[in-house]
């Protein structure tokens, strides 16, 4: 009888093995004696930018690519819009306090929780009613607090797992307690995370949010309407903040973009308005056995 884990044995040994009998040899060696691979000083060296810039690329490709993850919905926006019950409890504290600018700040952004809540609940329908489907939909975020918290809580919620790209800052970003632990990554490089933002995604719903959300959004505008990556859903959350902020109209009154431009995004209010339009975009129905989205 033929012993085919002797036929299937690797021929050489594993990095990680090479890697730990160096570090019995000599538990202190000098820095030229290392293993290039496990030299932290040299990897990080000006010169060895592509090495990290593909390194970055392909530590969230290859773990994705294990847990069998294909196809994701990305919400973006603002960290700084807080859960409707603690921008109540601060609008509560600045009324009993008698401090009149931090209550009119605090109602601000009460009004702005709503965002919140409709990213939370938007999550929680993607994952609940695609969870079971041969090829489910994954919520990625940016793995943050406030909207980025919103939506892998809501995946959290409706029972599955849900990815965060976080970034290192100078103010640095932790991770929200509601990303899947597997799925929690951190990025050096923003065109990395940006890139694996689009990767897999199938949609993108964007919430009122600062220069982050904007960049976002723009970088996926462009790559969608310069053809470099496939049309697909842009979902903008609260028509009145985003027709405030962006003239689409001056645009194409000017010329800076082309007429069917301004449909390469729809307005949404509501997580429930949201999810409609992506069970139409993809034919969504109830989980199938095999195969894919469609029922």
């Amino acid at each position: 009888m033929i012993k085919t884990d002797k036929l299937t044995a690797r021929n050489f040994p594993t990095a990680q093995e090479e890697a730990q009998q160096a570090n019995a040899f000599d538990d202190n060696p000098p820095d030229a004696f290392r293993l290039a691979f496990a030299d932290t000083d040299f990897l990080v060296r000006p010169e060895l930018r592509p090495v990290r810039m593909q390194l970055e690329l392909l530590k969230p490709e290859l773990i994705q690519q294990e847990l069998d993850i294909q196809s994701t919905v990305v919400i973006f926006g603002s960290a700084r819009i807080p859960d409707r019950a603690s921008a109540q409890a601060a609008v509560d504290a600045a009324r009993g306090a008698n401090d009149n600018v931090a209550l009119q700040r605090a109602e601000r952004r009460l009004l702005m929780s709503g965002f919140y809540e409709e990213a939370r609940r938007f999550a929680y329908l993607i994952t609940e009613h695609t969870r079971d489907h041969a090829h489910p939909l994954y919520v990625v975020t940016g793995g943050g607090p406030g909207i980025m918290e919103a939506g892998n809580r809501g995946a959290h919620e409706a029972g599955g797992r849900s990815i965060g790209l976080n970034i290192v800052l100078p103010h640095e970003q932790r991770p929200n307690q509601y990303v899947t632990p597997e799925l929690c990554f951190r990025f050096h490089y923003f065109a990395l995370r940006k890139m694996h933002f689009l990767m897999r995604s199938v949609a993108l719903a964007a919430f009122p949010g600062g220069f982050g959300t904007l960049d976002e959004l723009f970088e996926t505008l462009t790559l969608i309407q310069t053809g470099k990556c496939r049309r697909r859903p842009i979902l903008l959350f609260g028509k009145d903040f985003w027709s405030r902020l962006i003239d689409f109209d001056l645009l194409l009154d000017t010329g800076m973009i082309s007429p069917g431009d301004e449909q390469l995004f729809h307005y949404v209010e509501t997580a429930d308005e949201a999810w409609a339009l992506l069970k139409k975009e993809y034919d969504i129905g109830q989980p199938a056995t095999t195969g894919s989205l469609q029922e």
